[in-house]
């Protein structure tokens, strides 16, 4: 099975939502931050292992409490995953911090501030 065939795909999506709805709705460590979310998900081709990239909207202690978390309730995320989702092997799930949506908006944030910085500075210019 090619690395993004259709069926991979569809296993990569499914993974995600179960595993979105675990995190959010059954673990009940306090590790956990409580906005963290599932960015994506990858299943390896002979369904063995999985990457799952969490982003965790917080500061750096709440990100590495929350993947502390994650790991440490890694076995029971699994046995919950192969209740819920019929797969001929259950994935071994590594977490993974995204940064992506964190960085995202500090991109945002450093955009609208120079854009205000020019506006002000057209203003002086006028007057």
């Amino acid at each position: 099975m090619r690395k993004n065939s259709m069926k991979n795909m569809r296993i990569n999506e499914e993974v995600h939502r179960e595993l979105s709805n675990i995190i959010r709705g059954e673990i009940k460590d306090p590790r956990i931050h409580p906005m963290t979310s599932v960015v994506a998900v990858e299943v390896a081709p002979d369904l063995k292992n999985a990457k799952a990239y969490i982003s965790v909207l917080g500061d750096e202690q709440a990100q590495k409490d929350t993947l502390k978390g994650l790991n440490s309730a890694s076995g029971y995320i699994k046995r919950t995953l192969a209740k819920n989702v019929n797969l001929r092997n259950t994935p071994e799930i590594h977490f993974i911090l995204d940064q992506s949506i964190e960085y995202g908006v500090n991109m945002s944030k450093m955009i609208d501030d120079v854009r205000k910085k020019d506006a002000d500075a057209m203003r002086e210019d006028e007057e």
